[in-house]
């Protein structure tokens, strides 16, 4: 199979190994769009691509940019969106419902979702929708085996909207106990720092899916205490309470389980690992990139003439 993937040149998240696990499972011709290129999807495919040769067009590209394009975005064919963020559709933030009304326009496309449910709403809506989860990188995250000097930490942005019930808890649960919320450069500073920390608290709040940290986290070998998303998305992920996870929703249950691993550091240990060998297993980038490729492969649903959408609305009188 012939992928076509299309990628943000300007991105916080070092991604270089996703790209890498998904091109060595495909003849992939990898291509990382400038912000400029990016807002002007039709002059780029005019001057550099030729769409013919290629199986699947696969874009994972700002959101933003692309439902300001869905014009141009419908002439492409044997589309495949990869989107790490449609969680957004489904919480209180500025991307409420955008992205089912943007895949409303493109009702062929394959939509990639980082969510298990995401993807089941989706699904639920009539798009065609698979589940794949974030992982980790695995050739700049690991166990170190180091001495965890730092108890409990937070280690990420807690600024934009989206993340509003992230810093509420974390707020919360400062005022409590004895809690690190920093920031660190991506790669090796971030990679010492977990491995520094022994519980690190994840606050993935009202997001309905376990966003990088949980992975990363896990597998450098700390024990992860996860705001739970639910019974689907854990079982999904493999995620088990006590066994390779702690799972909490709210303050003092958090609490409680913290006294407990506190009062049996070898129930502690058992966790990180049994975490830490999930991630390892499951949750590198170069086992997510085969996953991804796996769901380029089934057909894709046949996509209607670029001027579909006009011509039923003149039918229909809307």
């Amino acid at each position: 199979m012939k992928v076509l993937f299309l990628v943000q040149k300007e991105q916080r998240a070092i991604l270089d190994r996703l790209y890498e696990g998904i091109a060595a499972h495909c003849e992939c011709d990898l291509r990382w769009l400038s912000s400029d290129e990016q807002r002007n999807l039709r002059g780029y495919f005019r001057r550099e691509v030729d769409v013919t040769r290629y199986d699947r067009i696969v874009f994972f590209l700002r959101f933003k940019q692309e439902i300001r394009q869905v014009a141009f975005i419908r002439t492409v064919p044997n589309l495949v969106i990869l989107e790490h963020d449609a969680y957004q559709n489904y919480i209180p933030c500025k991307y409420t419902g955008k992205f089912s009304a943007h895949y409303r326009k493109l009702p062929w496309a394959r939509v990639i979702s980082s969510g298990y449910m995401v993807s089941e709403r989706l699904r639920e809506e009539g798009f065609d929708a698979v589940f794949v989860p974030k992982g980790y990188d695995q050739s700049l995250l690991a166990d170190q085996g180091r001495e965890r000097d730092i108890e409990l930490a937070f280690v990420g942005s807690t600024n934009s909207v989206a993340y509003s019930g992230r810093k509420a808890l974390l707020d919360e649960l400062g005022q409590v106990e004895n809690l690190i919320v920093t920031r660190t450069q991506s790669g090796e500073e971030y990679c010492d720092t977990l491995n520094r920390i022994r519980f690190f608290v994840s606050a993935d709040v009202g997001m309905g899916e376990y966003m990088i940290k949980n992975f990363e986290a896990i597998a450098c070998g700390c024990v992860l205490l996860a705001f739970d998303q639910g019974e689907a998305e854990n079982r999904a992920l493999g995620l088990q309470d006590m066994h390779n996870v702690v799972f909490y929703s709210n303050i003092p249950q958090l609490q409680e389980k913290l006294a407990v691993l506190r009062a049996d550091p070898q129930l502690a240990s058992r966790i990180a690992l049994s975490g830490r060998n999930l991630a390892v297993s499951q949750f590198g980038f170069a086992a997510i990139g085969q996953r991804v490729v796996k769901e380029l492969e089934p057909e894709l649903r046949p996509s209607a003439p670029p001027n579909w959408l006009e011509r039923v609305r003149k039918t229909l009188g809307v």
